[in-house]
């Protein structure tokens, strides 16, 4: 094996890039990441590593708008991320600028995965070591969309989905719990996921809702550890209402 891993482009006898398998170990790594989407709203929720006291934490954001209608998140290398969303972002504006239209949702997460392939097919140069989430409303139809992409260039849409450290577990939760909501049951949605993962609730979340009227929000630690408390309620009701005589 130690032969294949060495240069990008070559192939291992049985198949595998191995540099491209290295980068999605980054991603199981990084910090876990879910996003929900809902039929008015589209919410990402990131867990959030402490901060040391004196740092500012509003210079630590993992959730970014990459124009007034899509927003992303990513697990992995944060640095790669910084490249990827400046690209991203620029794009959107040369579109805007060219065509005197906003882009899609889709076509720009088409451009985030046609770099992120770019970078597994080229010598002298690494893949991103980072999976994106990528949501937002489509300007011409108003319809929310949730898209994934991984370092291999691969992109797919979701309803739910979660990347990053225990993104299996997440997904597991989704799979049982997601079903069409809006509003405020979307964002329960959400940080749920995060909880089965996330030890300390509310100040290790990171949350970010986005509406069609009103662009992208980020939700306040007040918000969070609000519904976080509600979201504890209801387990405590269920589990006391289980042990309740019949």
């Amino acid at each position: 094996m130690a032969r294949y891993d060495r240069a990008i482009t070559v192939f291992s006898p049985d198949g595998h890039l191995f540099q491209v398998e290295y980068a999605l170990e980054a991603v199981r790594k990084g910090n876990a990441a879910v996003g929900v989407r809902g039929t008015d709203i589209v919410v990402l929720g990131v867990e959030k590593k402490s901060t040391v006291k004196l740092q500012d934490t509003r210079t630590v954001r993992k959730i970014v708008s990459l124009d007034d209608h899509i927003a992303l998140a990513c697990a992995g290398l944060k640095a790669d991320a910084r490249v990827l969303v400046n690209r991203a972002r620029i794009e959107c504006q040369s579109h805007r600028l060219t065509v005197e239209d906003p882009v899609t949702v889709e076509y720009i997460t088409r451009y985030i995965a046609g770099l992120q392939q770019k970078y597994t097919q080229s010598g002298g140069v690494r893949p991103f070591g980072l999976s994106t989430l990528i949501v937002g409303f489509d300007p011409y139809t108003g319809v929310p969309s949730l898209y994934q992409t991984d370092p291999s260039g691969t992109f797919s849409a979701w309803k739910a989905n979660a990347t990053g450290r225990n993104s299996n577990s997440m997904r597991e939760f989704l799979e049982k719990n997601y079903k069409e909501t809006s509003g405020q049951e979307t964002i329960k949605l959400a940080i749920r996921a995060l909880l089965e993962v996330v030890e300390s609730g509310g100040k290790n979340i990171e949350v970010a809702v986005m509406t069609k009227e009103h662009g992208l929000r980020q939700l306040e630690e007040a918000e969070i550890d609000a519904i976080v408390a509600e979201i504890e309620a209801e387990k405590a009701a269920a589990e006391a209402a289980k042990k309740a005589p019949p």
